[in-house]
C-alpha cells in the first residue's frame, strides 16, 4: 500500500517487510533504464531508533539535527513525532517551521550566525541559540537581545572520535568566566551550557568528561548571576547497524545516565541533545550500478611517489577496479572524511566464489572520487549492482553537482506496524 506523504513523496507500507536485498531487486528490475543509483529509505528504522532513545536516555530530549539528513519525509516524520531540532542556518530554521513546529522546539546551534539569519530568527521567535565568544554574543545583542542563550564549550579530552570538532568550535574552559561575565555586562541571558563531543563517538569516556566539564562551567554560571537550567549534551552517538565499532548506542546511554545522575542529579535542569547521525545513519541503503570495469596489475596500478592522491591498494596481480554510477561528490562525501566508512555488499550468494582485491570509484572526472579501497569482492561485471548499508547520514545533504551527474532515485518504506505507532491507521 503507497501512502501519500505530501511533496509528490509516497511511502510503501508493509505488513511484513522484505529484506533489503530482496527490496533493492525490485527496485532494479523496475526502474535501473534510467541507470540512476537507487536510494531506499525505511522510515519505520527511524521510528524503531526514536523508541530506543526514550526507553535509553529518558532525561534527554532530543533536538534532531537538521544537517544530517534534511529530506522531507525524515524532517516530517520526525516533527510528527514530536521531535525538537537542531538548526545551524535561516533555511533549515524556515523549512522547520514550514512543518507547523512551534519554534520553542527548535535550537538555533550554530556558533556563528549571520546578522540577517539572527533577525530572522528574532522574527520567528526562535529564542535559544548557542554562542563561543564575545563577537557572536555583540551581534546578539545587536539583532536579538531577548535571545535565550548556551554558551558551547569545547571538552578538553582525548577520548577517541571520527571527527573531532573543538577546534572550530566551543571556547576553553579557561575563557568560560571570561565570556559569561561579558553576557552579564551586555544584559544578555544566559541560561545554559551546550558541548558536542565530535560526530561519531568510539568511547563512552568522552561524555562522561565533557558533562563533568559543563557542571564545572554551569556552576561558574549561576556564581556569576544566571539562572542556568539547560544542559545540552549535544551529538555523536552511533547510528550505524552494520558496521563494528568499539561502541554502542546503549553503552554511550550507560554512561551519560550515569555522569548525569552525579553532576545534573536535580530535574530543575533540562537536559537536550542534538543527535542527527543516531536517527537516520541506518535508515538508508544506496545500491549502484557498475558502468565501467577496469582489471590492472600492480605494475599499472603504482601511482607516482608522493602524490598527494597515493592511496595504497592491494598487492594482487589483477586488481578490480570498478567505476559505479554514485560518488563522494553525490552520497558518498563521508567517505572523504572517514575512508572505509561504507562497505559494500553484493548480490552474488556463491560463498565459496574467489574473492579478489577491488576499488570502487565514483563516477565523476577527478581522481579523488574514491569510494572504497582495498576492498575483497568476488568478480563483478559491467551492468552488476552492488549496494551499501547505514548511508543515511551526512550523505543527501551533502551531496552536489558536480559534472552533472544524476541524483539518486529515492524510495522510502515503513512496516505497517511501526507506521501506526505515529499514524492512525491511514491517516498520515
Amino acid at each position: 500500500m503507497n501512502m501519500d506523504f505530501g511533496n509528490n513523496i509516497f511511502v510503501d507500507i508493509q505488513e511484513k517487510p522484505q529484506p533489503i536485498n530482496s527490496q533493492i531487486q525490485e527496485k532494479i528490475n523496475l526502474y535501473s533504464h534510467n541507470e540512476k543509483a537507487i536510494s531506499i529509505g525505511d522510515l519505520g528504522d527511524i521510528i524503531s531508533k526514536h523508541k530506543k532513545w526514550k526507553e535509553c536516555l529518558p532525561r534527554v530530549e532530543p533536538f534532531y539535527a537538521v544537517k544530517c539528513n534534511d529530506i522531507y519525509p525524515v524532517i516530517r516524520l520526525l516533527a510528527d513525532m514530536g521531535l525538537s531540532f537542531d538548526c545551524a542556518s535561516k533555511a533549515e530554521i524556515q523549512k522547520i517551521l514550514d512543518l507547523g513546529v512551534d519554534p520553542s522546539r527548535i535550537i538555533y546551534a550554530n556558533t556563528s550566525k549571520q546578522l540577517s539569519f539572527i533577525k530572522y530568527a528574532a522574527d520567528n521567535g526562535v529564542t535559544l541559540m548557542s554562542f563561543d565568544c564575545e563577537d557572536e554574543l555583540t551581534k546578539i545583542k545587536k539583532e536579538y537581545p531577548q535571545a535565550k542563550l548556551v554558551l558551547r564549550i569545547s571538552p578538553q579530552s582525548n577520548n577517541k572520535v571520527i571527527c573531532q570538532l573543538g577546534r572550530k568550535f566551543g571556547c576553553h574552559l579557561s575563557t568560560a568566566l571570561k565570556l559569561l561575565q561579558f553576557a552579564k555586562k551586555l544584559e544578555i541571558n544566559v541560561i545554559g551550557i551546550s558541548f558536542h563531543i565530535g560526530s561519531g563517538c568510539l568511547e563512552a569516556g568522552a561524555f562522561e568528561t565533557a558533562i563533568e566539564q559543563s557542571r564545572r562551567v554551569f556552576d561558574i554560571g549561576l556564581s556569576v548571576g544566571f539562572n542556568m537550567h539547560i544542559l545540552d549534551i549535544g551529538g555523536g552517538f552511533p547510528g550505524e547497524k552494520n558496521v563494528q565499532t568499539n561502541i554502542t548506542f546503549e553503552q554511550i546511554a550507560k554512561a551519560v545516565n550515569l555522569s548525569l545522575d552525579k553532576y545534573f542529579p536535580s530535574n530543575d535542569v533540562r537536559i537536550i541533545a542534538e543527535p542527527g547521525r543516531y536517527y537516520v545513519a541506518s535508515a538508508f541503503t544506496i545500491s549502484t550500478n557498475i558502468i565501467t570495469k577496469k582489471i590492472v596489475t600492480d605494475e599499472e596500478n603504482v601511482l607516482p611517489k608522493g602524490d598527494l592522491l597515493d592511496h595504497p591498494t592491494a598487492q594482487n596481480e589483477h586488481l578490480r577496479m570498478y567505476y559505479v554510477n554514485e560518488g563522494i561528490f553525490g552520497s558518498f562525501l563521508p567517505c572523504l572524511i572517514d575512508p572505509g566508512c561504507y562497505v559494500p555488499s553484493h548480490f552474488t550468494n556463491n560463498h565459496e566464489e574467489v574473492l579478489y582485491n577491488s576499488t570502487i570509484w565514483g563516477p565523476t572526472s577527478t581522481a579523488v572520487d574514491l569510494v572504497v579501497d582495498n576492498i575483497k569482492l568476488p568478480d563483478l561485471s559491467t551492468g552488476d549492482w552492488i549496494y551499501f548499508k547505514d548511508v543515511g547520514a551526512y550523505s543527501y545533504t551533502t551531496a552536489t553537482n558536480f559534472n552533472s551527474m544524476p541524483r539518486v532515485e529515492e524510495f522510502f518504506t515503513c512496516e505497517k506496524k511501526l507506521w501506526e505507532q505515529v499514524y492512525q491507521h491511514d491517516q498520515c
